[in-house]
């Protein structure tokens, strides 16, 4: 663990970055505690950051988010992650992931004894880190031996994805992120249709927790027509904001933050 522990200014940055695993250096989450004095334990959110899997895209570009939460009281895990071209793609991101959603609460719970309510823990991603919270909160789906499948149901309260890639195989087929999908898991899905029945959110159901999206109309990356399919096929609520388009949902100076957080609020 490293950083300042004071929590006082959350201007300052991460209070620290704990590791979660030992095989790479891109296993970290930076931690942020809620700003000013807190009694008792407080919600988690589990932020993962967007980029298309790459790994010329890290978690820092979501600091100001991070900053942003905790002034609202929240605790928050800013996670990193292996990504392509950094170690990271099939199978390494999905295991990361799902080692960062199983081990950080508790890693937190020790640095901070009794500041994280266990009850309430959100998880929320943005793009590509929207991909890979849906997919986390169905783990239990997956096939067998596929990577980061578990038996144990995952404690959290809620699902937010922010932009999120929701379909795979349709930004395969749309070449969303200049070809992301097929560099992420190493070919399409009539190639590799294992891996995508082991990847992809739109192919794992309905979640078991409430799960809600937040999209900008005016999105060019990610179409929202991709989280209207995702709504309609399994019910996840769906806040569509008509002059939004994709780096909005992580500005929280922009129109688009009091929906993200009403978001974040509505799964608690």
């Amino acid at each position: 663990m490293s950083g300042n522990n004071s929590g006082s200014d959350s201007s300052a940055g991460p209070d620290a970055t704990l590791a979660y695993g030992h095989e790479h250096p891109d296993q970290v989450a930076d931690i942020t505690l809620p700003l000013g004095p807190v009694a008792g334990p407080v919600p988690l959110v589990l932020f993962l950051h967007g980029g298309f899997w790459r790994a010329r895209h890290d978690r820092l570009h979501a600091g100001a988010l991070a900053e942003a939460l905790a002034g609202q009281g929240y605790l928050v895990a800013n996670v990193e992650y292996r990504r392509v071209g950094a170690g990271g793609g099939w199978p390494a991101t999905f295991t990361d992931v799902a080692l960062a959603a199983d081990t950080l609460p508790g890693l937190i719970e020790a640095a901070y004894p009794g500041r994280v309510d266990h009850d309430r823990v959100v998880h929320c991603g943005h793009s590509a880190g929207g991909h890979l919270v849906l997919w986390a909160a169905a783990r239990t789906r997956l096939p067998e031996a596929a990577p980061g499948r578990t038996d144990a149901t995952p404690r959290v309260a809620g699902v937010v994805g922010l932009g999120a890639v929701t379909d795979l195989a349709e930004a395969w087929e749309q070449g969303n992120g200049e070809g992301a999908v097929a560099e992420f898991l190493e070919g399409g899905p009539d190639e590799l249709p294992d891996r995508y029945a082991a990847a992809d959110p739109s192919r794992l159901g309905a979640l078991p927790v409430p799960t809600v999206l937040v999209h900008g109309e005016q999105d060019q990356r990610v179409p929202v027509r991709m989280a209207r399919r995702y709504r309609d096929d399994f019910g996840a609520k769906l806040v569509e904001l008509p002059d939004a388009g994709h780096f909005e949902l992580i500005d929280p100076a922009s129109s688009a933050w009091p929906h993200v957080l009403a978001a974040i609020r509505l799964v608690l």
